[in-house]
């Protein structure tokens, strides 16, 4: 066998072993030891499922089975709770704002935060970098209703400059300006939205949206994030 042959093998050899730690490689995602994530769900609004698709949306088909669990980590914990929420609406006061991580998700008129029309967003503030592997976002869900423009975002600053990276986009028309998405529209209920982060490490994070097929106004109800500490 001559030197060239011999170098190809190794060459592949390497190759090989390089792909599969990428395959198998479970530092970051904790992947060897996942379990279902487990959300505490408020009381259904309304039976059954809708039929009927808005006009000009994207929606996904409805389903009337449970979702699938999305799988994570052990011992994450809803690292948004009782954290600082700011808003784009200037007029949304403070202690409205903490309703939206203040745990109570139930449907009721005193539980939704109301912000102003056109493209808001609500900001949670960690306070210091975690690794994320869940967004969970409950919008008003009294009825089976369509937010548009559901884009969720992290990043490293308060002011969105540095690192930042989109969890989540349904704006497909680019309506917000936040670049042209490829998620789908979903009808809202009392499971929420749940949005895989997948140990995306950040300080931030950002849920935007612009009214819905029901009303111009944003409606907030819940935001939970589900994380650790970042190493």
């Amino acid at each position: 066998m001559n030197t060239l042959v011999r170098f190809g093998i190794a060459a592949a050899s390497l190759v090989f072993f390089a792909e599969g730690l990428r395959a198998g490689d479970t530092t970051n995602s904790g992947s060897s030891d996942l379990v279902p994530l487990n959300l505490k769900l408020p009381a259904p609004v309304f039976i059954g499922t809708p039929k009927d698709v808005p006009a000009g949306t994207t929606v996904e088909p409805p389903s009337d089975k449970p979702r699938p669990p999305l799988l994570v980590p052990n011992g994450l914990t809803n690292i948004a709770a009782g954290k600082k929420v700011t808003s784009s609406d200037t007029n949304a006061s403070a202690s409205e704002l903490a309703k939206i991580t203040d745990g109570d998700k139930e449907s009721s008129d005193e539980n939704v935060v109301l912000l102003r029309k056109g493209t808001q967003y609500v900001q949670i503030d960690l306070g210091g970098p975690h690794e994320i592997f869940a967004v969970v976002v409950w919008h008003a869900f009294n009825e089976p209703k369509v937010y548009r423009d559901v884009i969720v975002q992290v990043a490293d600053n308060a002011g969105f400059h540095r690192n930042v990276r989109t969890l989540f986009n349904n704006d497909q028309d680019n309506t917000s300006g936040l670049g042209a998405g490829t998620d789908r529209e979903y009808f809202e209920t009392h499971e929420g939205k749940v949005i895989a982060a997948k140990g995306v490490k950040a300080g931030f994070v950002r849920l935007y949206s612009r009214g819905s097929t029901e009303s111009v106004l944003n409606e907030y109800t819940e935001v939970e994030v589900y994380g650790r500490p970042a190493q």
